[in-house]
C-alpha cells in the first residue's frame, strides 16, 4: 500500500465535512476529481472506506483506521515543521486555538500578546459556544481548546490557569441593586437572563441555585455575554455574567449584586484529548496563559470591586 499524503489529506477532510461535495468545496477542489482520488486509495487499501446512509457520508472502519493515521501524520509533520523552524531560529510555527464564546472578553487580547512575541506564528482562533467547541474537540482539529467545563467524554486533559469567578449582575437602578447584602433566597421571584442551554457559565449558575433549592427562571436565552449584559442593563431581568466580562460594568449600566456565597468560582481551562501530544507552539501558549493569569486575575476583581461601588 502506497497511499500519497495528499490522497490522507483528502479522506481527513472528507471525514471532517461527513461530505465529499463539501470536502471538495472546502479544498477547492471539483467533486469528481476528490472522488477520483478517494475510489484510488480504497483500491490500494483493498477495502472501501466510506458508505452512504441516507444523505450523511459514513467511514467504514477500513475508512476510520486510514484516517485515523492521517490525523496522527498530519499532527507528525506539524510537529517537525515546528522543529525544524526552531532549528533555524524562525520561531514560527502554526497555533490552532478552540474557545468558548464566554472566552472572548480576553484571550483574543492575550493572542495579539503572544504574536507580537513570536511574529512568525500563524495564528487560528475559532470563538463558538461551547457545544460546538466540544464538536471540534471530539474531532481533534485543533491544538488547544479553552472553556471552564470539560466534558466528561471523550477523555481529555485539563489544565487550570485561571480563576473564573461568576457574579449575580443586574441593572443599575434595580432595586436589589442598592442592598449591601442579599441572601440567596431573595433572588426566588426574579427572572434571569440566560446564555443558551449547554453554556458552561449556564451549567454553573444552576447548579449554584439548585444547591439553594432555587429554579431560575429564564425570561431570555442569549448567545454571547455582550446581548446578555444589554439586555440586563436595559432591565429585562438578572444574569451571571463571569467577571472577566465586566470590563465596563459602571458604563454599561450593570451593577454585581452582594449575594451570599457569590463569586461562584469556576476555572478557566486549557483542555486537549488525552493522549495528545502538544506541539513546541502549543506548549508555549500553554505557559504564556499560566505566565499571564496573576494580572489576568487581579484586573478581574478590580472590576468587581468597581461594578459593586
Amino acid at each position: 500500500m502506497r497511499p500519497t499524503l495528499h490522497q490522507l489529506r483528502l479522506l481527513l477532510a472528507v471525514a471532517r465535512e461527513g461530505s465529499v461535495s463539501r470536502a471538495a468545496q472546502r479544498l477547492h477542489l471539483s467533486q469528481p476529481t476528490l472522488s477520483a482520488q478517494l475510489r484510488q486509495l480504497a483500491d490500494q487499501v483493498g477495502l472501501p472506506l466510506h458508505e452512504r446512509i441516507g444523505r450523511r457520508l459514513h467511514l467504514t472502519p477500513a475508512g476510520a483506521a486510514v484516517a485515523d493515521a492521517a490525523a496522527r501524520l498530519e499532527d507528525e509533520l506539524e510537529r517537525l515543521e515546528e522543529t525544524l523552524a526552531g532549528l533555524r531560529g524562525d520561531a514560527g510555527g502554526r497555533l490552532r486555538l478552540a474557545v468558548v464564546s464566554t472566552a472572548e472578553t480576553f484571550i483574543p487580547r492575550l493572542l495579539g500578546d503572544f504574536r507580537r512575541a513570536r511574529p512568525a506564528v500563524e495564528v487560528s482562533l475559532v470563538v463558538l459556544n461551547r457545544d460546538a467547541v466540544l464538536r471540534r474537540l471530539a474531532d481533534n482539529l485543533d491544538d488547544l481548546y479553552i472553556m471552564s467545563r470539560p466534558p466528561a467524554t471523550p477523555p481529555v486533559t485539563t489544565t487550570p490557569f485561571l480563576a473564573n469567578p461568576l457574579v449575580v449582575v443586574a441593572a443599575a437602578d434595580h432595586p436589589l441593586a442598592a442592598r449591601p447584602a442579599l441572601a440567596v433566597s431573595a433572588l426566588a421571584a426574579e427572572e434571569f437572563v440566560l446564555r443558551e442551554p449547554g453554556s458552561g457559565t449556564r451549567q454553573a449558575a444552576e447548579a449554584f441555585f439548585a444547591e439553594h433549592e432555587i429554579a431560575l427562571r429564564p425570561r431570555l436565552e442569549l448567545g454571547s455575554n455582550e446581548a446578555v449584559k444589554q439586555a440586563v442593563a436595559g432591565g429585562l431581568g438578572l444574569s451571571v455574567l463571569s467577571a472577566h466580562a465586566l470590563a465596563h460594568a459602571v458604563d454599561e449600566g450593570i451593577a454585581v449584586l452582594a449575594v451570599a456565597g457569590t463569586p461562584v468560582l469556576t476555572h478557566w481551562q486549557v483542555v486537549y484529548p488525552s493522549g495528545k501530544r502538544l506541539t513546541p507552539l502549543a506548549d508555549a501558549f500553554l505557559r504564556f496563559l499560566q505566565a499571564r493569569a496573576p494580572a489576568l486575575d487581579a484586573a478581574a476583581q478590580a472590576r468587581l470591586r468597581a461594578a459593586r461601588r
